[in-house]
């Protein structure tokens, strides 16, 4: 019994050490002051999923402000928002939100998918927005899929919550089948130099090998191979040494188990329906270099909004997968632009 309390006692203290670090990893200070921890000051939201999980949600700005919500992609958190939220916490209500299992948000055990996404949007969105409150929603790559997820499940929620939507670096669904990210693993079995399709899909190969590198559950090692490797195919060669290192601390920080889980449900989900439950207007803003969801996979999510009437406007700018770290002047730029017109300035009215 002594030897499996002082066991019991050793883990935990083992999983407190493992939490600080990626909260280091996190909390970093880079020479690029707009990649620092914000210096405004935060109220911590209190959300429960539908399941029961605690996600960290926290809203930077004025209580009175309108509203602004960033939901962070893949193996992400809060923190990768740091430029947006130092750039409109001044006059916006920036909220934020860890998704489940990323940052200091639990997991819990219900399997990630299409559903727990969409859930835990519309749980945080409950939690951060009065009663006929609308904001502006922005979603990179696994947030962008989020908030199509959200549209297709809660469609009713669609115009009551959500003023505008920007979908940045994001896909449609069928990864597996489109990620650029490893070349090599993705180069089609030819015969005769033509393409081999079974039941109508370019067949991509070795898949076993691709997705054991992205869905295992293991710590991603630091210093500089891994920062080359992210510059290379994540990010673009006018990526700075800056960005590089502070998103591949961001992405360190995710704890393995939740990034493998991510991929995997990431890899099949479709979102073929999704687009037509987005019924405001919406912003798709892909990269030119983007090789984890390639601009081809953004094209397809404004041909379908511009059949429906919703896409407010379709951007391809020259950077790799984070646009919003990569052209962080042009993306607020943007946002700001959009965040204007989605709240006009308030009337003021003579005493």
């Amino acid at each position: 019994m002594l030897v499996k309390s002082m066991k019991t006692l050793a883990d935990a203290r083992n999983g407190a050490l493992t939490a600080a670090y990626r909260a280091g990893l996190r909390s970093r200070t880079f020479q690029t002051a707009s990649l620092n921890a914000p210096t405004t000051p935060h109220a911590v939201i209190p959300v429960t999923t539908r399941d029961g999980v605690r996600l960290r949600a926290k809203a930077y700005g004025p209580a009175d402000g309108d509203v602004i919500v960033l939901i962070h992609g893949w193996s992400c958190s809060i923190e990768y928002w740091n430029p947006q939220i130092n750039a409109f916490a001044d006059r916006y209500r920036v909220i934020c939100y860890d998704q489940r299992g990323h940052g200091a948000s639990e997991l819990g055990r219900t399997e990630p998918s299409k559903e727990t996404l969409a859930d835990d949007l519309s749980s945080v969105l409950d939690a951060a927005l009065r009663p006929g409150q609308r904001a502006v929603l922005v979603g990179h790559s696994m947030g962008g899929i989020t908030a199509q997820a959200w549209a297709e499940r809660y469609p009713e929620q669609v115009e009551r919550r959500a003023a505008e939507i920007v979908l940045l670096n994001s896909s449609p669904g069928e990864i597996r089948y489109d990620s650029d990210v490893l070349p090599l693993m993705n180069k089609p079995l030819t015969i005769a130099e033509r393409p081999v399709t079974v039941l109508g899909r370019t067949v991509r190969v070795p898949m076993v090998l691709t997705e054991a590198l992205v869905t295992a559950p293991v710590p991603l090692p630091g210093g500089w191979p891994a920062n080359m490797a992210l510059k290379a195919r994540i990010m673009s060669r006018h990526a700075t040494a800056d960005e590089v290192d502070f998103a591949l601390s961001i992405v360190r920080s995710c704890r393995p188990l939740s990034r493998g889980k991510h991929a995997a449900a990431l890899a099949d989900m479709d979102l073929s329906e999704a687009t037509a439950a987005i019924t405001v207007p919406t912003t798709v803003i892909a990269g030119k270099y983007d090789r984890l969801l390639p601009e081809r996979m953004s094209r397809r999510i404004a041909d379908a909004l511009g059949k429906t009437g919703h896409l407010a406007a379709y951007h391809i700018w020259p950077t790799g997968h984070l646009g919003n770290i990569e052209a962080a002047h042009r993306f607020n730029a943007e946002l700001a632009s959009i965040a204007r017109r989605a709240h006009p300035p308030r009337a003021v009215i003579a005493g």
